[in-house]
């Protein structure tokens, strides 16, 4: 007989997600996904003026700090046909990249990695043999025995005071728990050292954009950035080499530590390959922008569907009608007043609460199709795209991963291995080494153009009467991000926000077909119904953000239900 399970709410995220999942003969065999809580970000922005957009959209998310306001300055400028300078992109790119960096390195270790590592088993490790084990992925400078020693001598003080700290409340010794000690010694090791790491992006990123969280160096038709590089009071040479530094710092990090990491983690738990792979439809959309026209990209976008890397379609520039015209939400299972699917720019959102519903509504987020598809969205995707396009870099890094991967696993794997819960982590990193090459070739670009003479960053947007209307696309670090504007007399007249964690912990749509998280732990196996972890293995897998999936208010900003999260 089927067992329920509810998880409510999912910790270690962003916001209040709950996770519904029937249970029988120990795997799972039904689930719901829901959001828990609503905003009102959209309603907020109508009749407002579209160059403010930006600063209130990012305030939808404190982790997601530039990825809203990256694609709010865009949507405005794609309805205005507005292009930017070349100084401007480079700027919004290290911002954009240097972010992402932040972002995938706390995913793995603050948010994912406790659900394969057992800390208190690295009580019982040997530092010799976790130093050896460190030592034989990377030559990282503190895989010592010396480092191991400490951090186990700090993790027994721990214990013996009996406050755990974020280490409180895991699944310590559960069945599903199978790294051996040493292997957790060494990733509670890099796990506080990555704790340094995220920080020396974050310098780089407030250097860079004034502020974080919520930078303050964008606007529509450019950046703020001012470039002067003999004034203390401007972007000059010595915080452009400060930047560079913190990036170089937090490139070795990724490329020595949380790479190697991952990959051991994914070989060392190869019986998991085959699990969580669910939605097999990925969609990606491409940035590092190389031109003023948006029209030529240093990272990949583009579609596969039903998992064959031969059905990839690009989508080659932000002016792209084949995203732009098949992007739908629909709302048969989410909180709003009707049964419709709408493309963004038509939605009319009526807060609808009904109690949670396992046929009828059950959540707040909608359900986004892309040709009438559920699409997956995030590393994952893009690496895909990226594979199957035959961009050198990923191929290069994928490759390289794989070959790893194989190596420690002790038994061959291709791409196909990546549509799993570790491969959804595994693309993560292998992202995040990407996007450190990058962020780094990016700074050059930007040098090099500003010593040319090149101080431009900015073009005056100019708004027409009439209606236009326009969209921004970012591949932010969970995924597609798209925001959708419509201008009326240069005021906003709707907007709407279609963010990866729409994409991905949407609920069934009108057809019932299910979205990426409830497809995903399907037939996962679970070891004691009590202790849920391979549910929140998969789930994590995907770094839901529901503050950003879940965005709507009663018009009139009265109070539509009170929903307790558990």
């Amino acid at each position: 007989m089927a067992q329920r399970i509810t998880i409510d709410p999912i910790t270690r995220i962003e916001g209040h997600l709950r996770v519904d999942a029937e249970v029988d003969g120990g795997e799972v065999t039904k689930a719901w996904s829901s959001g828990q809580m609503w905003r009102g970000l959209e309603t907020i922005l109508k009749g407002r003026d579209p160059r403010d957009a930006w600063l209130l959209t990012q305030r939808i998310c404190g982790v997601c700090t530039s990825v809203h306001a990256l694609a709010s300055v865009r949507s405005v400028e794609n309805a205005l046909n507005l292009e930017i300078p070349i100084n401007a992109q480079y700027i919004r790119n290290i911002v954009m990249s240097v972010h992402a960096l932040q972002d995938h390195i706390v995913h793995f270790y603050v948010l994912s990695a406790l659900d394969w590592v057992d800390v208190v088993s690295a009580l019982s490790a040997d530092p010799k043999k976790a130093a050896a084990l460190a030592a034989s992925l990377s030559d990282w400078p503190n895989n010592s025995v010396k480092r191991m020693t400490a951090v186990q001598d700090k993790l027994k003080a721990l214990v013996a005071s009996g406050q755990l700290g974020p280490f409180a409340n895991g699944y310590w010794g559960h069945p599903a728990m199978k790294l051996p000690p040493e292997a957790n010694l060494m990733a509670v090791a890099h796990y506080l050292e990555s704790l340094d790491y995220q920080r020396k992006a974050t310098m780089a990123l407030g250097i860079i954009s004034g502020k974080n969280p919520h930078i303050q160096n964008l606007s529509v038709g450019g950046v703020t950035t001012a470039l002067n590089l003999d004034s203390d009071s401007a972007l000059n040479m010595e915080r452009l080499y400060w930047i560079k530094q913190l990036i170089q710092e937090v490139r070795g990090f990724i490329q020595q530590v949380y790479l190697p990491d991952v990959v051991a983690v994914g070989a060392l738990y190869k019986e998991w390959l085959p699990y969580g792979k669910g939605v097999n439809n990925y969609l990606a959309v491409p940035d590092m922008v190389l031109n003023t026209a948006s029209t030529e990209f240093d990272l990949p976008g583009g579609t596969i569907m039903g998992g064959d890397l031969s059905t990839v379609k690009g989508i080659t520039s932000y002016h792209d009608d084949y995203f732009r015209d098949n992007v739908v939400e629909n709302i048969s299972h989410a909180w709003y007043k009707g049964d419709w699917s709408k493309h963004p720019y038509d939605e009319d959102d009526t807060p609808n609460y009904t109690d949670f519903q396992d046929d009828g509504k059950y959540s707040w987020i909608k359900a986004p199709r892309f040709q009438g598809q559920p699409m997956q969205v995030g590393p994952l995707a893009q690496m895909l795209v990226g594979y199957a396009q035959g961009h050198p870099l990923i191929v290069k890094n994928v490759d390289s991963a794989l070959s790893m991967i194989s190596s420690v696993a002790g038994v061959q794997v291709g791409p196909g291995v990546l549509e799993s819960t570790i491969g959804r982590i595994a693309a993560r990193a292998v992202r995040a080494s990407i996007l450190s090459d990058l962020a780094l070739k990016h700074w050059d670009l930007l040098v090099n153009n500003i010593d040319s003479g090149d101080l431009e960053i900015f073009n005056k947007p100019v708004f027409p009467q009439g209606e236009q209307r326009g969209y921004g696309l970012h591949e932010a670090p969970r995924g597609v991000l798209s925001h959708w504007i419509v201008i009326q007399d240069g005021k906003i007249k709707n907007y709407q926000c279609v963010v990866p964690s729409t994409w991905n912990a949407g609920p069934r749509d009108a057809e019932g077909v299910a979205g990426p998280y409830e497809a995903s732990i399907l037939g996962n196996p679970i070891a004691d119904p009590e202790k849920p972890l391979e549910i929140l293995r998969t789930v994590h897998s995907f770094d839901p953000c529901i503050a950003c999936a879940v965005h709507t208010v009663d018009a009139n900003g009265n109070e539509v239900t009170n929903v307790k999260a558990l």
